[in-house]
């Protein structure tokens, strides 16, 4: 069933960890924007990173629960990247259609070398490398992944590329993270907050191409070579000057809201919403889970897991701890062996 677009003055507000789907008709635009507040605090303070470190990995959230509420199948997006920098490894894993994991892997030397010397921006923490994302639709769906190059660039500039290289879509992103302090019981509590907005240039107009999507994405069906010179479209430059108007503090504020900043942004031209889709902090790691991973490991492999006559497995993204007793994968370790 198709999402009903509705104005602003129609609808309640989508709050905190909701990501709101809009359209600009007179500009041939759509996008999607969000504010992250207590599912973004509760991944964050879980895991406990440097400040740095949890930043840019809120970013990496807000982008990716951006992309991946847009894909209309049972399955995965995940965003990846791998770099030689002192935060060399962060992903995020959506699973549709609202359950979001992330963590991140972090150099304390180098990071604390980072931090000295006031080097602390997405693109010094990261340095060169790659970002990978990832579309799975199950076991019986061939994969799909796009990598593209970051080589010093922030998260929203590799976003706007991918997209322009990739999948042949004039992007335009916008990314912030805060951290603020309110009045307790107790003095005052810090948290996390984040917002983004994207917004593509997807023609319905005849006179106008209509672009590609992510696959399983909700861009309308159409082909076309990409033209650079539709990135020179009134229209869309339009919509550039529009977004590039956005003010950080405007996307992490709640009293703002997203339906208000779209407002601010569109109001002059139309812009509708569409229902909201509330994400959420879910891991999908289980006992059952990890079991099965455990199960394909060989006798040798299974020998070198033990520890003080336990197995003991903590899962990365949210840490819950899971401990076994090796005699449970014994015949299926040797099964297993015996089978290579």
């Amino acid at each position: 069933m198709a999402e009903t677009p509705r104005a602003l003055g129609d609808i309640d507000l989508a709050g905190d960890d909701a990501v709101v789907p809009f359209g600009i008709e007179a500009l041939d635009a759509r996008g999607r924007a969000v504010q992250l507040g207590p599912m973004l605090d509760q991944i964050l303070g879980r895991h406990d990173y440097p400040e740095p470190v949890s930043r840019l990995l809120a970013e990496m959230i807000v982008l990716t629960v951006l992309l991946g509420t847009s894909l209309k199948f049972e399955g995965k997006f995940i965003a990846q990247t791998q770099t030689d920098g002192a935060v060399d490894l962060l992903v995020v894993d959506f699973s549709t259609p609202s359950s979001v994991r992330a963590y991140a892997r972090y150099d304390e030397e180098k990071l604390a070398v980072a931090v000295d010397a006031g080097a602390t921006t997405p693109e010094s923490l990261l340095g060169n490398g790659i970002l990978a994302l990832t579309v799975d639709q199950g076991e019986y769906m061939q994969r799909y992944q796009g990598i593209v190059e970051l080589n010093g660039a922030s998260m929203e500039e590799v976003a706007e590329s991918y997209f322009r290289q990739s999948e042949q879509i004039p992007t335009t992103v916008k990314l912030a993270v805060a951290k603020i302090a309110r009045r307790g019981e107790k003095g005052f509590v810090e948290s996390w907050r984040a917002g983004g907005l994207i917004a593509q240039f997807l023609p319905d107009s005849p006179e106008r191409m209509r672009m590609p999507d992510l696959p399983g994405g909700d861009a309308p069906e159409g082909s076309g070579d990409f033209d650079e010179t539709d990135e020179m479209d009134d229209a869309w430059l339009e919509v550039r000057a529009l977004v590039d108007t956005v003010d950080a503090s405007e996307l992490t504020d709640p009293e703002i809201g997203v339906e208000r900043l779209l407002y601010r942004l569109f109001h002059e031209r139309g812009v509708r919403v569409f229902p909201a889709n509330t994400v959420l902090d879910d891991c999908s790691c289980s006992r059952e889970r990890i079991k099965d991973v455990l199960s394909n490991f060989s006798a040798e492999e299974i020998d070198e897991s033990i520890e003080d006559g336990r197995i003991q497995v903590t899962c990365e993204f949210c840490g819950e701890g899971y401990e076994f007793d090796p005699a449970e994968f014994a015949a299926d370790g040797d099964d297993t062996h015996s089978q290579h």
